[in-house]
């Protein structure tokens, strides 16, 4: 008799997303940090800077994480976004997070502790790295796009070792397809299980959150279009500004770069270029160029 291991869904989802962000990843550019050390592992960051920066500038920067479903991935799924984000004037990050092992089902508190690590690493040196420490955007897709909201809008699940007195909350939040519900019905459910206020961003809206962009395909299995307009319907509520663009038929990943000739990059990069000038972060119109037909 054969005896067959069968794999739960939600493991075999989270590993698909992992093969999708590191399909679509590229080498992580800028100068690379270290911004935190746990036992013997040292956790690294990039940072990509404008042509013209100096250490005494006061530029709006933006903190992106990979996506992998928690247990995959690595920072260059951001590359192009931060080279293109630094062309227009602002300091980019890509972070590196510790990853959950994909056979267990552990919560992601340590990628929570990661995530809020890097932003204050970042807030705390902002004279050295030539940023205004209140104009520090958070972004990232999928898992990292949870990341991202997270540290804008959960409270708590900071790292023993860091300093609490910096603050860990961003300013601003750029959102692909992140799974931002950690609830009964959301995505990574398995892993918080009752605990899921403790790390869901969509059950911790409040009025101090900070604007969002959100991007969500229509055709996305992780997280359905009415997630995100009740995301939205639920910020507006508590008077946080909240932007939802959703693309017909694309699936969970279709912003990445490389993906469909480019198009779907193009556009969620102009959008997102757009919603920062309007909060005052980037002037002028988008540079970027359109892809070719």
């Amino acid at each position: 008799m054969s005896h067959r291991r069968t794999i739960p869904v939600w493991m075999f989802l989270t590993l698909i997303l992992a093969t999708i962000t590191t399909t679509f990843a590229s080498e992580p550019v800028g100068k690379r940090h270290i911004y935190k050390t746990v036992g013997d592992r040292e956790l690294v960051l990039y940072v990509t800077t404008p042509d013209d920066w100096k250490p005494s500038d006061q530029r709006p920067a933006i903190v992106f994480y990979h996506g992998g479903g928690w247990v995959g991935g690595k920072p260059g799924q951001f590359t192009e976004h931060s080279k293109y984000l630094a062309s227009r004037g602002m300091v980019a990050v890509q972070v590196q997070y510790r990853l959950l092992d994909r056979k267990s089902d552990d919560p992601p508190t340590t990628c929570v502790h990661d995530a809020k690590s890097a932003i204050r690493w970042v807030r705390g040196r902002a004279d050295k790295l030539g940023i205004d420490p209140d104009r520090i955007a958070s972004g990232g897709g999928s898992a990292g796009g949870h990341l991202a909201a997270f540290v804008g809008m959960v409270e708590g699940s900071d790292d023993p070792q860091d300093d609490v007195s910096i603050s860990a909350k961003s300013n601003a939040m750029v959102l692909f397809n992140a799974v931002f519900d950690n609830g009964p019905d959301g995505w990574g459910h398995q892993r918080v299980k009752e605990r899921y206020k403790e790390f869901s961003p969509f059950h911790n809206v409040s009025k101090d959150d900070p604007p969002s962009l959100v991007f969500l395909g229509s055709a996305d299995k992780l997280m359905p279009v009415k997630t995100a307009f009740d995301f939205k319907a639920a910020m507006e509520k508590a008077e946080v500004q909240c932007e939802v663009m959703i693309f017909e038929g694309k699936p969970h990943g279709f912003f990445n770069y490389g993906r469909d000739g480019n198009k779907p990059y193009y556009e969620t990069v102009v959008a997102m270029d757009k919603f920062l000038a309007s909060l005052g972060w980037l002037a002028g119109p988008p540079t970027l160029k359109a892809p070719s037909p």
